[in-house]
């Protein structure tokens, strides 16, 4: 047993038995079981921090190790029921490296490589006494041993991009570790199985595809992986019974990603809450939150008008296939916003190709990251949103209009405000401090269309809800019959209790905004 080569699996142990909050993932390798051997075994995963990449790869290290025995350590999991799993358990000789780690200890990614080498060699040689003591070349030291025994390796990478995220700008040296990892990877006999993790998808430099033989699963389409990025509904609801946490207050936090059409929570957030007992912002505490400002304070291709309608809770289109998979390349609004993708700082649905802000802490996030950066009368208005909920709910109609009136003129100049779809953008922005006792739906179908806002009132919220209708250069009194005339009472399904019907129009002339009210019961 070594710590490169054919790790035990004290990691993954540790894991399972001293964390009261561990979800089973195991059938993962009932997935790279059936990779093993294949045209399809070159996995590289990526995933924003703290999202469970390093527990998969000690997993996969504790279950594939000739290192250790871990039929025991598996045998109350999912995977055990498979029909594979004694077959590959414990057959392999592993080679299990962080980069970060490596890379922490030198001052180049050449020196990097070395002393990589250097440290799985040692191991190698120590376990395979056949290999040349004088040998430095990791690569030709798995292919003489092959060549020798005919045995294969599974390689699991952690961090693998480190390089493209700390040397930014030093494309030779990123370029010669892309064609180290292809030379020890690529069309190599002794290759049973790779897995490699990291947050940025692969890069590649136009012509030069060193790894173009891996099969990618990233945050903009995690395909097969989906279940396993994440905490999913079900775990995590399964989890808050057991904990006695409240279910919609976790959903309100940590949900939001959308993973192909899965519901998919952070982890470390949701165990940090039950943990804690307190909802709170924990995964964004893992890094400053000068990171996520430095990308929004540019401004390519308005940028900062796409920021805002997130904020106040849109769907954004973004062209994701033009990223350049490193953190330097901006040439469009789209490339900054697919690396908040990667990143987790927003979530993105690959069918309708809308990325959006995915829950309440990272939301809180964006509002500190845009305090005094050109986003005053945003923040303005979000700061006085308590105070126009409160004059809505009192169906005060002069009040309302006139801070409509202000948020839309103070943000003009941010916000393209031309139709009913800027109208609702503006709209729900201006009620910003709802989304913390009311879900809030955009477009929500019911009756006989779709209405334009609909916000249902959370648990312990003992206010009524509200639908709210748009209309532009008409009349209130048109907003709210149509709210009426089509029924769009019937989209709040499962609500029970007052609802206030809201007429908004906006005379482009005046530039005012009307408002009328009727409060009704269902």
């Amino acid at each position: 047993m070594g710590i490169y080569l054919n790790p035990g699996n004290d990691l993954f142990s540790a894991t399972v038995n001293h964390s009261e909050f561990y979800v089973d993932k195991t059938m993962l390798i009932d997935f790279t079981n059936k990779c093993l051997f294949g045209e399809n075994k070159e996995i590289c995963v990526s995933r924003p921090r703290r999202f469970g990449k390093s527990i998969a790869e000690n997993m996969l290290a504790a279950y594939y190790s000739k290192g250790c025995d871990s039929k025991e350590l598996f045998a109350k999991f999912k995977i055990a029921q498979t029909p594979d799993f004694e077959q590959y358990l414990n057959q392999f000789n592993v080679i299990h490296v962080d980069m970060q780690k490596f890379l922490g200890r030198t001052k180049s990614i050449q020196e990097m490589l070395d002393f990589l080498q250097k440290r799985v060699l040692k191991e190698l040689k120590r376990t395979f006494p056949s290999v040349d003591s004088e040998e430095s070349n990791l690569i030709t030291a798995l292919e003489d041993l092959y060549g020798e025994i005919h045995e294969k390796f599974i390689f699991i990478i952690d961090e693998w991009d480190c390089i493209f995220r700390v040397y930014k700008d030093n494309q030779e040296s990123q370029k010669n570790y892309l064609d180290f990892l292809r030379d020890l990877l690529k069309n190599q006999p002794f290759v049973a199985l790779v897995y490699m993790t990291g947050i940025l998808p692969i890069k590649k430099y136009g012509e030069h595809s060193a790894l173009n033989m891996f099969k990618e699963y990233s945050m903009t389409n995690q395909k097969r992986l989906a279940e396993f990025t994440g905490f999913t509904e079900s775990e995590v609801k399964e989890l808050c019974e057991k904990y006695q946490m409240s279910f919609e207050e976790t959903k309100q936090w940590y949900d939001g990603y959308n993973v192909n059409g899965i519901s998919i929570y952070n982890p470390k957030s949701v165990v940090e809450a039950l943990t804690e007992r307190v909802f709170d912002s924990y995964w964004t505490q893992t890094e400053t939150y000068e990171a996520l400002k430095f990308y929004l304070m540019r401004n390519e291709n308005g940028l900062r008008d796409k920021i805002i309608r997130m904020i106040a809770g849109e769907k954004i289109s973004v062209n994701t296939r033009k990223f350049q998979n490193d953190m330097c390349t901006f040439e469009s609004a789209d490339d900054i916003l697919t690396l908040l993708i990667h990143l987790g700082y927003l979530t993105y649905d690959f069918d309708t190709k809308t990325a959006w802000i995915p829950n309440t802490e990272v939301r809180q996030e964006f509002i500190s990251s845009i305090q005094d950066n050109g986003f005053e009368h945003v923040m303005k208005a979000i700061e006085q949103s308590n105070k126009l909920l409160k004059y809505t709910l009192a169906q005060n109609a002069e009040k309302v209009s006139e801070m409509l009136s202000e948020v839309h003129s103070e943000n003009t100049s941010l916000i393209q405000y031309n139709d009913e779809n800027s109208l609702a953008c503006v709209l729900t922005l201006a009620y910003y401090s709802a989304q913390d006792s009311y879900a809030i739906y955009r477009e929500l179908h019911g009756g006989e269309g779709l209405a334009d806002i609909v916000l249902i009132p959370r648990a312990k919220n003992p206010n009524s809800a509200l639908i709210i209708e748009l209309k532009w250069n008409q009349n209130a009194g048109i907003a709210l019959n149509q709210i009426k005339d089509k029924n769009y009472i019937k989209s709040l399904k499962d609500y029970h209790g007052k609802v206030l019907f809201v007429g908004i129009n906006y005379d482009k002339k005046t530039k005012q905004h009307e408002c009328r009210f009727e409060m009704t019961e269902v």
